[in-house]
């Protein structure tokens, strides 16, 4: 039997809802109670047809708890909806990443150029699976392993980009530590570093090391990226600590785009750079 409310990978999960997240939620909710009670079932009825507790359809049917994905799939077959509740998946995923993720990749998918500068670790859209999960694993306070899974599935879609069509121009800068530093250990960072050459040969994307050795350095302030949106001006994201922010002010999207273009003219050339890779790639 699937697990039942408030155990680790149930069949929701109940969280703080942003605003937009929580009338997602609640639509679904109300759409699966429209469906059982056609079907004349009561939810503990329901609950006991799919596997999951009285209490947990209840909460769905609130909007409290984001059903996941066989919940929704159990649900629909049970109430005969058609296909009218599994619909709701892709949805329900997407609500349950955080708004900061959502409103990022809102951007990325939109982007005809992104621009990046990492300095403690991968950036984002460039880290594996398994590099990514390590991250997330690192966290304190300590996150749940069902928040962890779901950051990381919000992470792996962002990665979309790089199969675009028509392809955006990307560009990445990345500090020489960041290839060094185990994260996850050697076998991870193998992985990734092997990732890092797959992801830098694609003919869209240019991939720029950072030297440790060097004197003259812009972008000691720390990471951002830059996206020009296909419709609308260029703007900025700023991440630290966990806050994120999106910048929009064109003066201050303006300095940042200066920076980018120091910090590239200081860094290796990507040619130069995948030669580097090549060589950690090679010690680790």
């Amino acid at each position: 039997m699937t697990t039942g409310a408030g155990e680790p990978g149930g069949g929701t999960e109940e969280q703080d809802w942003d605003e937009g997240a929580t009338d997602i939620l609640k639509t679904v909710g109300k759409q699966v109670k429209l469906w059982r009670e056609r079907a004349g079932l009561k939810q503990a009825e329901l609950g006991a047809r799919i596997g999951y507790s009285e209490e947990l359809v209840s909460s769905v049917e609130r909007g409290r708890r984001a059903p996941k994905p066989e919940f929704l799939v159990a649900a629909d077959e049970v109430v005969g909806a058609g296909g009218m509740l599994a619909a709701f998946t892709e949805d329900v995923e997407r609500a349950r990443y955080p708004k900061k993720v959502r409103d990022l990749a809102r951007l990325e998918a939109d982007a005809v150029e992104l621009c990046g500068y990492a300095g403690t670790v991968m950036h984002g859209l460039l880290q594996t699976e398994d590099y990514a999960r390590a991250l997330y694993r690192m966290r304190r306070p300590v996150m749940d392993d069902d928040i962890i899974e779901t950051n990381i599935s919000a992470r792996m879609d962002r990665q979309g980009i790089f199969g675009r069509r028509p392809a955006p121009f990307i560009s990445f800068v990345q500090e020489e530590a960041t290839l060094r530093r185990p994260v996850g250990g050697r076998s991870v960072l193998r992985g990734q570093l092997e990732h890092l050459l797959e992801i830098g040969r694609l003919r869209h994307v240019e991939i720029q090391v950072m030297p440790t050795a060097l004197e003259d350095h812009a972008g000691l302030s720390g990471p951002f990226q830059l996206i020009v949106p296909r419709v609308g001006p260029k703007v900025g994201h700023v991440e630290v600590q966990q806050f994120s922010r999106v910048v929009s002010d064109q003066k201050e999207v303006r300095r940042l785009d200066a920076l980018y273009g120091i910090i590239r003219a200081q860094a290796l050339t990507p040619r130069e750079s995948l030669a580097f890779i090549e060589k950690v790639l090679g010690e680790t």
